[in-house]
Formats: C-alpha cells, structure tokens, sequence
C-alpha cells in the first residue's frame, strides 16, 4: 500500500480510473511477463526443448506474483526482468531451470508493453465511443435551436448549438478511428533475441524451424509481430499511439476551452455541473470556477508534450538498440494512457450534468443578432442590382455607428438606421430590410448536418460492433 509521507505521482491515485492504473500497475506487468515466459516454454515444448511437466508447473505458478520478493532480487541484482524471472523461477522448481531458454529481456518486455498499450486502448475506445454517443444524443437534440456564434471571439452569425456540438463530436469521431486504427496496427517485437537476428533461437531448434516457432508464438499471444526488429521493436510505434492520444486531446482541449469561455458572465450560455457543497472559491464564496474544464485543458496540455520524447526515443535508438529510452518508457506511457483516461472521464462528467442556460442564449442572440443580419442585407442587394463593394461600405459605415450608439443606450440603432438609409431603400423597402435583419433562422442547413454527423456515428458505431 502506498502512502503519502512519500512523494506520489497524482496518476497513482487522483487521476485515471482505477482500471487504467492497474493496466500500467507492476502486477500486471510481471503477470504479462510469466504469460509470455509460458507461452515460450509452451511453443518450446512442441520442438522438444521443453516437457509437459515443466511447462504445467510454470503455468501452475504464472498467477503468483509476489512483488516484495522480486523487489527484494533487484536490490540485489539490479536488474527488474532478471529480478521477476528469479522469484518466478523459485515458485516452480520443476520447470524454473528452463524459463527464458533462448530469449533477451526485450522479448519479453517489449512483447508485454504491446499487450498492456492494447488493454489500455480497449479502455479509452470504450470511453469514447460512450463520450461521443452522449455528445451526440445534445447534437440531435440541439440541432435546431439557435445561438449566436462568433469568431474571433467576437458576434458574428447564428449557428445552432447542436451543430456546434457537432463540431466537437466530428473531431472526436475521428480520433477514435485514429485510435482504433493504432491498436488494430500494434506489433509485437515476437522472439527473435539479442539483435533481432534471432541466432539463439536457430541455435536451440534449428533455423529452418524459426517461422514455424515465431508463428507458433505470435498464435499463443495472439499478437502480430514486425518481421525486422533490432533488439526492440521500433519505437515509432510509441510515438504513433502517443501522437494519437493527444490528439484526442486536443479534440477535448478545445470543447473545454471554449465552455470555459462560454461559462463566462459575458456569455453565460453553458457551463459544467456545480456540486451542491462544492466550493469555487476559498476567499470568494460566490464563485463558481470551471475547474473540470480548466483540469483537462492541464492535462490535455502535458499529454501534447508526450510524444516528443517518444520522438526522440525512436530516433535516438542507437544502432541496434541504446537504453536511454528505458527509464522515459516507464512513465511517458502510462501517463499519456492514465491522461487520456482522466480526460475522457472527467468530460464524460460536463457532458452528463451540462447546463443550458437558454435565457442566456436568447438574450445574446437577441442583442447581436441583427446587428449581424447585414450579410444578409449585403447578399439581398446584390440581387437586386446594388454594386456589392458600394453597399457593403456603408454597411460597415452604418455597423460601426449602431455600436456606439448602443454603448451609449441606444438599443436597436443598426435597425433604425439599416431601415432609413436612402441608399438602401432604392433597392428594397423597408418592410423587407426589416425581415432581413430577423436573422434568428439565418443557419442554413446547419441542423440537417447536424443530424446527418449524428446518423453516421451511430451507423458506424452499430457496424463496428457487429
């Protein structure tokens, strides 16, 4: 048991489920590393390396990790694969002399690595996939309903809020296609030894027998492996599934930035759920801060950061392999698994308690939506003859002026002035300058997108299942 006299990483105990932190937990590792000892000694046993009383009296000891006695070995040997095959040997005096015949420590552990990045990847696509699915449900629902949206933070024209969802789910239905993609294309190193020559293995059975034994191996783990390896399997394969973790986190950096923005009082359209007893602020009782928001804006941030070094890891691998990607190994994946976990888990928490404040979104569309109807106007003009550049001029002339005229408390100047300007009144009336500036419906065809984005999701989801 861990306590905290000592320092603890926050992804031992505040962030990630308790599921990922076992995936990436050192039980599951040394379990992974005494299946694969099996399963070699298993394989080896068809080509008479091994009996069937030794293989039984491993498999029978394979669950019985004992982590203080390996611990106990490293301390001693420094060395923790050795340290694991030692206390694992010590539990099987049958079949302990034959573990490991043949293999390097990378056989072993580069195998297992691959095996725990697939656990950890059937864990985030199944967080996705019901994060995405929620987002959906609000991008049909939504669909229709009109907001203002704006760029560069600024008014600009309506949208709808269930196609602005749409936005956020499209990128994050892509990310679990990327996602899905890297775990269907993970390799394993397979068993070739020291230089990926696999000498040692030829040595034991023969080298005419090494496809039959590498295939035999890449049945029992039920893992794929890369044809060339040096000692390790490519790095680039670390880098490709940490590239694609953060890109998931980006897709939820940016739905967290902006409903931290939209949960400011200038906007008060959306915000996350607020605990009953929660506190926002210790010296501002009032306060109601975005902190899950802000916390996978954070996190999302150090997750960007991890594939650098597993960049770096891939391209300094020296030859046919260097260590100094081993000790950067043992917490950039973990982190950037427990990371993407944490990120999906704490999304998952806004999207099921977000809160719509429609009083909010009507009144901003209602203080910026006609100013923002002179696009239209501009378009309407046109048709009629007028020379764009001429009246879109003034209507820039005509905006500006409405603005200061509402700072100052004139509400509805851009309508007064839209409505009287001689210019515009030689092309169209009055009455349909008036209709135009009604741009409350100005969202094209944003709802069926909306829906049609909604439908595929669901379609493919359904399919990939089956």
């Amino acid at each position: 048991m861990y306590n905290h006299e000592d320092y603890l990483s926050p992804y031992t105990w505040r962030y990630g489920s308790e599921d990922m932190r076992q995936v990436w937990g050192e039980v599951n590792k040394r379990r992974l590393w005494r299946m694969i000892w099996v399963a070699l000694a298993e394989v080896q046993s068809e080509f008479g390396l091994v009996t069937a009383e030794q293989v039984a009296d491993l498999r029978s000891q394979a669950q019985q990790v004992n982590i203080d006695r390996s611990f106990e070995i490293e301390r001693q040997i420094h060395h923790d694969l050795m340290a694991e095959l030692k206390a694992f040997a010590e539990l099987a005096p049958v079949g302990g002399g034959i573990l490991h015949l043949g293999a390097t420590s990378a056989d072993i552990e580069d195998n297992a690595d691959v095996l725990r990045m697939r656990q950890a990847l059937n864990l985030v696509i199944e967080k996705l996939i019901k994060l995405i699915l929620a987002m959906t449900d609000l991008v049909e629902e939504w669909s229709d309903y009109s907001l203002m949206g704006y760029t560069h933070l600024q008014p600009a024209e309506p949208t709808t809020l269930g196609y602005r969802m749409a936005f956020y789910v499209q990128d994050l239905f892509n990310d679990w296609d990327e996602l899905r993609r890297s775990q269907q294309g993970l390799r394993g190193k397979g068993f070739k030894g020291a230089v990926g020559s696999g000498a040692s293995y030829a040595e034991l059975i023969g080298l005419e027998n090494l496809v039959d034994f590498e295939t035999g191996m890449s049945a029992k783990l039920n893992l794929p492996f890369y044809p060339v390896t040096s000692q390790v399997y490519p790095r680039k394969q670390e880098y490709r599934v940490l590239s694609n973790l953060a890109g998931l986190a980006s897709s939820l950096n940016k739905f967290a930035f902006d409903l931290r923005i939209l949960q400011s009082p200038g906007f008060g359209e959306l915000a996350e759920p607020f605990g009953k007893l929660q506190v926002g602020s210790s010296a501002m009782p009032f306060k109601r801060n975005p902190i899950k928001a802000e916390k996978i804006d954070a996190l999302a941030r150090s997750l960007a950061q991890l594939p650098r070094q597993a960049w770096d890891n891939a391209a300094g691998s020296l030859l046919e392999r260097t260590l100094d990607d081993s000790a950067n190994r043992r917490s950039i994946l973990a982190e950037g698994f427990l990371i993407a976990d944490e990120l999906l888990l704490t999304s998952q928490q806004i999207i099921e308690g977000l809160v719509i404040d429609e009083a909010a979104i009507q009144r901003n569309l209602s203080r910026y939506g006609h100013i923002t109807g002179s696009e239209r106007i501009l378009m309407a003009l046109s048709k009629s003859g007028a020379d764009r550049q001429v009246m879109h001029e003034r209507l820039r002339e005509l905006a500006m002026q409405a603005r200061a005229d509402e700072e100052k408390g004139e509400p509805g100047a851009f309508t007064r002035l839209v409505t009287s300007e001689a210019l515009f009144l030689e092309y169209l009336s009055a009455d349909q300058l008036l209709q135009l500036l009604d741009i409350s419906r100005y969202v094209g065809d944003a709802p069926k997108r909306a829906r049609n984005l909604a439908k595929t999701i669901r379609e493919q989801f359904q399919k990939s299942a089956g």
